[in-house]
């Protein structure tokens, strides 16, 4: 197995709606290889594409204003979760748990007031962060001719766990899974149900060096072993027929 290796793309500027990522990238990465991954905070994305948001822009719906009353969150804040959300499974005081239009489960629908380029912003997820991926790796193989992985990551809370840690919630060029399933342990024992997400613990890699206030929203990460692949996120999202916590 080959060493793995972790480079910070320092010197990314602030990024603003209509900003090229490719190209504020490619201004401060080092010299990428084929089979690299690159790995991209979901803020710089979601800056680009314009989902930041001013809270006196938000028009506030009266169940967001009673969401406000339950969780303690401002009426705006609540707005906007609200219209990220394909549903809401708990609320508590100042969290809802919901479940995106994309189909992930995490708190607030991955709404942030941080780094948000401002006080009173707002920022939402990529609307499609698979094609966010794909649009970005086919403008860097253009400008350089390598092929890269390509990771879109934010930060989540677990069940059953304290603190947060940064998953994918977009990728391209590579299988965000890898299915041990049939293949046999070092002791020689057949998986059955092992499979691992390398595309979320490539994501916890890149941020041990991006760090969450350093504004080193990117990294890219060479030596790693992936299925290159293009079929997308949906493959970590757990089958609704399979959730034991409904």
């Amino acid at each position: 197995m080959e060493p793995l290796q972790i480079f910070p793309i320092q010197g990314i500027r602030e990024i603003t709606e209509g900003s090229s990522i490719p190209d504020e990238i490619l201004c401060c990465a080092p010299t990428l290889a084929d089979g690299d991954v690159l790995v991209i905070a979901s803020k710089i994305i979601s800056k680009a594409e314009g989902r930041v948001y001013r809270e006196s822009d938000l028009e506030i719906s009266p169940f967001a204003a009673h969401l406000s009353k339950l969780t303690g969150n401002s009426p705006a804040y609540c707005e906007l979760v609200l219209r990220e959300s394909a549903g809401i499974l708990r609320t508590a005081k100042g969290v809802v748990i919901c479940k995106t239009h994309h189909g992930f489960v995490l708190a607030n629908a991955g709404v942030d007031a941080s780094n948000a380029g401002g006080r009173g912003n707002l920022i939402a997820l990529p609307k499609d962060p698979d094609a966010s991926a794909r649009k970005i790796r086919a403008e860097i193989f253009e400008k350089t001719g390598k092929q890269l992985a390509v990771i879109i990551s934010d930060t989540f809370g677990r069940a059953w766990r304290v603190g947060q840690t940064d998953l994918a919630i977009g990728v391209s060029g590579i299988s965000p899974i890898q299915d041990w399933r049939g293949k046999q342990d070092a002791d020689g024992r057949p998986l059955s149900k092992t499979c691992i997400a390398i595309a979320d613990e490539l994501a916890c890699a890149a941020d041990l060096v991006c760090g969450k206030a350093a504004r080193v929203p990117a990294a890219i990460i060479r030596g790693a072993e992936y299925i290159p692949d293009d079929t997308g996120i949906s493959a970590l999202l757990m089958d609704e027929s399979k959730n034991l916590f409904k």
